[in-house]
Parts: C-alpha cells; structure tokens; sequence
C-alpha cells in the first residue's frame, strides 16, 4: 500500500501511452485506486475538491482569452498584418521569414492560442513563401515556431493555469513572460538572418520593381492599419492588469470585448460568426475543464496515498547526492520528454502539481520556474510523434509539402528552445526584473 501511489501513476502512463483519452483515463485510475486507498469515503472527498477547483474565479480568465483568440481568428487581422509586415521587411533577405515570426510574436500576445495561430498563417503565409521560391523546410518550420510564440508571450492560457496550480499571481507571470518572449522571438529572427545570409537560395529577395511600385505614404497608412488594432488591444489587455486597474480575469473581459470591436471595425462581425465563436470558445473551454476535473481526481488520491511523500523523498535522496540543481536539470528533461507523447494542458495538471511544489522547496524562485516550465512546455507543440503544430500546419498546407518537410524544417526551432531555456536559466533575471521594478514602485 506505500506504493499505491507509484503503481497508480504508473497505470495511468500506460493506458495514456496506449491511447485511452487523457480525461477518462485521469478519471477512471483516480476511482479506482481512490476506492483501494479510501474506500467508499473517498466519493464523499471528491466531490468538494471538484467544486473547490470550479469555484476559482481566476480559472474564469480561460475562457475569455479563448474568445477573444477565436474571434480575433475570425477578424481577418492575421492577413492584414502578414501582407504589410512582409512588404515592411521585404528588402532583407529572408524578410518574410522575419515578418512571419513577428506576426506570430503580435498575434501570441493577441490571442494566446497556439491552433489558431498555426491555421491562419499556415493558410496564408505557407502560399506566399513557396511562390517567393523560399525552402520548404524554412517556410514551415518558421511558421509552425511563429505560432506557439502565444503559449509564453502573455496574454496565455499556459500562465494563467501555471499561475493557478502553483500559486504565482497570473499577473506577476505575464509580467515575467514578457522578456523570455522577446528573447525566443530574437533567437527565431537571429537564425532565418543568419541561415539566409548563409544560405541565399533559402530566401529568395522580393522582386526590387514590386516593392517601388507601393509609395512610401501608402506604406505608412497600411502599417498604421495592420499594426495599431493589435497594438491597441495588447495596451488594454496588458496595461490594465500591469497598472493595477484589473485583475486577470478582468483585463480577459476587456480582451474579449476588445476582439469584438476590432471585428466589428474590420466590418467581419456578424451573427452567424459570433455563434460560431461562442461555440469553439465552448468546446475549447469545455476540454480544458474536464481534463482538469480529472486532474483534480488524481491529485486528490495521489497525494492522499502518499504519492507527493513518494516523489519529495526520492527527488531528495537525489539532490543530497547530486545537488539540487541536477534534480532541477532532470525535471526540466523530463518534462522536455514528457512533450513528446503529452499535450500541455495534460503535463500542467499531472506532472506540474507533483514536481512544481517540490522544486520550490528546494529554494527555486517559484516564478522564474513557472516561467521556464512554460517556456520548456512550448517545445511540446514541436516535437513530434505528437506535436500539435505540426498536425495543424499540415492540414492546411499546400500538397507539395510533405510532413519530412515539416518534421526537418522544425527541428532548428526545438534547439533555438532550448538554448532560450538556457538563457533563461542562466539569467533568472529575464524573468523576475520586470515583476520586482513594477511592484517596488
């Protein structure tokens, strides 16, 4: 029975590794086991743990930043900001490479969702590379990279349930984001200027005719156009929680009622695409949710039975052996692998609640960790067999791309990951000097 725990956890990474889905899985091993170690008082545990989890107001924010993602989606700004951003950038060599990480840099911090992102450049940017005679393995790894910049650029669903579970303020996180963001997006343009200078037949330049023919006012007004609306909703989202005026939940309530007006602006808001808003937001919504229920369950029995007891003594035989910070290291590569088989939302409920608080106990800055766990969980979007970008980038890519195109063109973008996770590492700073100035004053 000292045990239990560890033949739990044990059983549910088999039958997830099998293919059961994450949810009934968490569900179905949390009753069973929770009956082996309560009995049948463990029905009267459950379901106060399940309404403490549904009862948190911050969780609320959820919901409204995936509205505001979808309808932001649906607002026709991607392509407008693609368009202008390549013609920005179109006399550097590898420019639209470089215009396509910054839109996806400006769309992270207006949306937040990484599927969308992916989808919207994937349909328009993917084209426009492939007839500008740009590689195939540069066009669809930069924009399956570009597209999970919103899982660490804040406002981001992953914050905010890192924030919850291991008890950093969400908006103390988005503040510490903010730099670890911009260093990913300065590693993704350093390499496409770099691999093209090497490489020039990677990056074909744009045509010098084609970009005379715009005049240089017409230039301004079609970035002002592009840039602003997003710019303008990133202040209102940002600004208000980082000057106090809102807390995360709310500035998410502004976000939405932001994303609408801009819909509304661009002339794409109409009935039909607001239901069809409100029910992705639903679904969406609705996953999210219950594959927390069901982590709720597991945590439920596996620190009932002794599990997080479990963990802390074996991470602490190890760290007295081999130090700390080797422990640290191994929890890092662990999730880094765990990236590989598990969405994030799965690791942030199972594999977060058991190791975040242990690590801390160790003496880490908990939100320089939640800061390096969402950079590390980023990579999970990438790596394949099961990285969700490269499952969406190919449903919406052109024939001629093949999924080896995908798989080589993303494998220079893991690396720029993990050496911006070393940076961060070696640099806690990156992530705790905005936070602390802001509160200081």
């Amino acid at each position: 029975m000292e045990y239990l725990a560890g033949w739990m956890f044990l059983a549910m990474s088999i039958l997830i590794m099998v293919g059961f889905p994450v949810t009934f899985t968490l569900l179905g091993v949390s009753l069973t086991f929770g009956l082996i170690g309560f009995g049948w008082g463990f029905f009267n545990l459950l379901p106060l743990r399940i309404w403490g989890v549904m009862n948190n107001v911050t969780l609320l924010a959820v919901p409204l930043f995936v509205f505001m993602g979808v309808m932001l989606e649906r607002s026709g700004l991607a392509e407008e900001l693609l368009d202008t951003m390549g013609l920005v950038f179109g006399k550097v060599r590898g420019g639209l490479a470089v215009s396509v990480v910054v839109v996806g840099a400006l769309l992270g911090a207006s949306t937040g969702i990484v599927g969308a992102t992916v989808v919207t450049m994937g349909l328009i940017a993917v084209p426009t590379m492939m007839k500008r005679g740009y590689q195939k393995e540069l066009a669809t790894g930069t924009v399956a990279a570009s597209g999970t910049l919103g899982q660490i650029i804040p406002p981001s669903i992953i914050l905010v349930l890192l924030g919850d579970i291991v008890g950093v303020p969400v908006g103390d996180l988005f503040m510490g984001a903010v730099f670890p963001g911009l260093v990913l997006v300065g590693l993704y343009v350093s390499y496409i200027l770099v691999a093209c200078i090497i490489k020039p037949e990677w990056a074909p330049l744009i045509p010098q005719a084609e970009l005379d023919a715009i005049k240089s006012s017409e230039m301004l007004v079609r970035v002002a156009k592009s840039l602003f609306p997003p710019l303008i909703l990133m202040v209102a989202v940002l600004g208000s929680m980082f000057a106090g005026i809102a807390s995360p939940t709310e500035s998410a309530a502004v976000g939405a009622v932001g994303a609408i007006v801009l819909t509304i602006t661009n002339r794409k808001f109409t009935y039909a695409m607001l239901r069809e808003v409100s029910y992705s937001t639903m679904q969406l919504t609705s996953m999210v949710f219950i594959i927390l229920v069901g982590a709720a369950a597991f945590g439920l029995v596996f620190r009932g039975t002794g599990g997080d007891t479990l963990v802390r003594e074996f991470l602490g035989g190890m760290a007295a052996t081999h130090g700390k910070w080797f422990v640290f290291g191994l929890v890092m590569f662990v999730i880094f692998i765990v990236g590989f088989f598990l969405d994030f939302i799965e690791i942030v409920f199972i594999h977060v609640p058991v190791l975040a608080p242990i690590m801390i106990e160790f003496g880490l800055d908990p939100l320089w960790f939640c800061v390096l766990l969402a950079v590390n969980l980023q990579t999970s979007f990438l790596t394949p067999p099961f990285g969700f970008s490269l499952f969406y980038l190919k449903a919406v890519t052109p024939p001629e791309i093949k999924t080896g195109h995908i798989y080589r063109g993303i494998i220079p973008f893991v690396i720029l990951q993990i050496i911006g996770l070393a940076i961060i590492t070696v640099f806690p700073i990156l992530a705790t000097w905005l936070p602390k100035i802001v509160f200081s004053n």
